[in-house]
């Protein structure tokens, strides 16, 4: 049996308010493409299919025709967990249309293991289904005392407890799988991943996991990261696309598993070309930022530029640089140390009201703050300014 390994769509997710659609649309594209060339016949999405848990309307939609797509009209089995990022019911909605292609939702923890049919493969895969397992999806207090520590302890005791009863369906004749969407300990965590509980109390052991399965697929971790301390093949499978600059240039990937029963499971990667990539350009001065952009550097990227300046940029030439690449994201100036003081010598001149205009917009990549904006500063620091006198006074 061949299965396909993914996890973490985020479909509707932005960055920094740049839409991600299109590239979303053409990665989950190629994965339809995968799944074909390479002969898949079974796949498995562990968790946070969305961003939230009230996705735009285009991603529901881009979600439903993928998968169905990808279980070619009931022949390809595809099983979807929910993550922290989705909510249960919205996952499960479709249940009821979703089996009739031979797909299947799991939104909320459950009790027993699935067992799937793959009519491709002429065998039977049954997963030990796990999706996100938080104190309130679980129904549960984990504990009453308020100590990371013990609250830790107790969910990984919890998560092994449930793992066991689930694995408690696991057939030697058949394919045994588990799947989930938590942290694990030692994984290498993303800027990306928001919120969850990295290195808390929502942290599981490897042997909680470890209950006897051929694989343990994981979503929540956007990185691909194969893990050890397990008694089975453990993996990520991560995002399809980098959704911050603290992934730039980390390659992504989809986790193809060959797997027949009672043996042990063959795992290899295979990675994504879509989507565009997220670039960090770090330049001394604006004549080198001129240069890359003439020489066309990085040209379908998003870009974090980080620029050593001896002067503030003005609006002006914020505006250019945005206009000679419409991926550039965020402006950050480093400003050199005479640079600052003479900087600092400036601004001590200058009218309160124009201060904070050139810090936010220094702060905002060029932006200019809203005049209630400005006037709701200043009211404040009026405020602060009479407390401090009437304080004097008192003294």
């Amino acid at each position: 049996m061949r299965i396909m390994h993914t996890a973490d769509w985020h479909l509707g997710r932005t960055l920094e308010g740049r839409s991600r659609q299109a590239e979303q649309e053409k990665v989950l594209a190629e994965m339809c493409q995968i799944v074909e060339e390479e002969k898949v016949d079974a796949v498995i999405m562990a968790g946070d299919v969305f961003d939230s848990v009230n996705p735009p309307a285009h991603s529901e939609t881009l979600f439903y025709e993928t998968i169905k797509i990808m279980s070619r009209d009931g022949l390809r089995p595809v099983i979807v967990i929910s993550g922290n990022h989705d909510s249960p019911e919205r996952v499960e909605a479709a249940s009821p249309l979703a089996r009739t292609h031979h797909i299947t939702l799991v939104g909320r923890p459950v009790r027993e293991t699935l067992k799937v049919a793959v009519p491709m493969a002429g065998e039977i895969l049954r997963i030990a289904a796990l999706p996100y397992p938080s104190e309130s999806r679980l129904n549960e207090c984990l504990s009453e005392v308020h100590d990371e520590g013990l609250l830790q302890k107790a969910y990984d005791e919890r998560i092994a407890f449930l793992m066991k009863e689930l694995a408690r369906g696991f057939q030697k004749d058949d394919v045994n799988i588990v799947m989930s969407h938590l942290f694990i300990a030692g994984g290498h965590e993303s800027d990306s991943e928001r919120p969850i509980q990295v290195g808390g109390a929502y942290t599981v052991t490897p042997p909680s996991l470890s209950v006897g399965s051929q694989y343990i697929a994981l979503g929540h971790l956007h990185r691909p990261q194969t893990l050890k301390g397990f008694d089975a093949p453990a993996r990520y499978s991560g995002s399809p696309l980098a959704y911050s600059f603290s992934e730039a240039n980390q390659a992504k990937s989809v986790t193809i598993i060959d797997v027949e029963p009672g043996k042990p499971a063959f795992v290899k990667e295979i990675i994504l070309n879509s989507g565009k990539p997220l670039v960090e350009w770090r330049a001394n001065g604006l004549e080198e930022v001129y240069q890359w952009l003439d020489e066309g550097r990085d040209a379908n990227a998003w870009i974090d530029l980080q620029i050593t300046l001896e002067d503030t940029l003005s609006i002006r030439q914020i505006q250019e640089l945005r206009r000679l690449h419409n991926g550039i994201i965020h402006i950050r100036p480093i400003f050199l140390s005479e640079g600052v003081f003479e900087e600092k010598e400036r601004l001590a001149n200058l009218p309160l009201e124009t201060v904070f205009r050139r810090f936010y917009s220094r702060k905002n990549g060029g932006a200019t703050p809203e005049p209630q904006l400005v006037e709701l500063f200043l009211e404040l620091v009026k405020e602060v300014e009479e407390e401090g006198v009437g304080q004097d006074a008192a003294d």
